[in-house]
């Protein structure tokens, strides 16, 4: 897997200027650098960012529900409590970022990376995330309930009281996490493809679920 990008590696670098101002609802933002800005209860819902960057920028609180991100590049970015709702992703890296109490469901992701990034307690309920990679994450008590994942993979993350009730999976490789804490939603495992020594560890809830009873004698 390549290594994240640098701010300079992206082909829109040189183009970049300095946000100014302030975060509007139904925005457009192009070409537009966001460094160690921080906003709080911002009201930007139905804003664009179209090759856009943001290094050591914070968003605590705030509304960016049908915000669309395309071709977007995030460097320590943190989100606490933060309405990302029915947000679209398209071509996005996020590295090293946070995210914390965000409610994002029926978010849609595609071609979207995250590497070494922390999620916690995030409600991904309904979204529908495509060819998305989740490198060296953390996810603790994030919720697919009812999600759609197609050609998602979790290489070295860890998983940790994940959610994923009525799920549906295509591809999904979970084969590389560090680790498969599933707290609900075995049954819709189907779709997904494990190690060995994964299935072993899964073993005693699969049989609980499919109704299997185990004796030794």
């Amino acid at each position: 897997m390549p290594a994240p990008r640098e701010l300079a590696d992206l082909p829109y670098a040189e183009y970049l200027q300095p946000f100014r101002g302030r975060l509007e609802s139904e925005g457009t933002y192009d070409t537009v650098h966001f460094d160690g800005n921080g906003f709080e209860d911002a009201d930007c819902g139905g804003a664009r960012f179209m090759e856009c960057a943001f290094s050591s920028v914070s968003f605590t609180g705030g509304h960016y529900r049908r915000t669309r991100f395309n071709d977007v590049w995030l460097h320590t970015v943190r989100w606490v409590g933060a309405d990302l709702a029915e947000t679209e992703w398209l071509d996005a890296e996020i590295t090293s970022g946070a995210f914390a109490g965000v409610e994002a469901f029926s978010t849609r992701m595609r071609r979207v990376t995250f590497s070494h990034c922390k999620f916690d307690s995030v409600n991904l309920r309904a979204a529908a995330l495509r060819d998305v990679r989740f490198a060296d994450c953390l996810l603790r008590d994030v919720d697919f309930g009812g999600a759609t994942l197609t050609g998602v993979a979790f290489p070295g993350s860890t998983l940790d009281g994940v959610r994923l009730d009525d799920v549906r999976m295509t591809e999904v490789d979970l084969r590389d996490a560090a680790a498969l804490g599933i707290t609900s939603g075995h049954d819709r495992l189907r779709g997904a493809v494990i190690g060995s020594p994964q299935l072993l560890d899964l073993a005693p809830v699969l049989a609980q679920v499919l109704g299997i009873e185990v004796r030794d004698r």
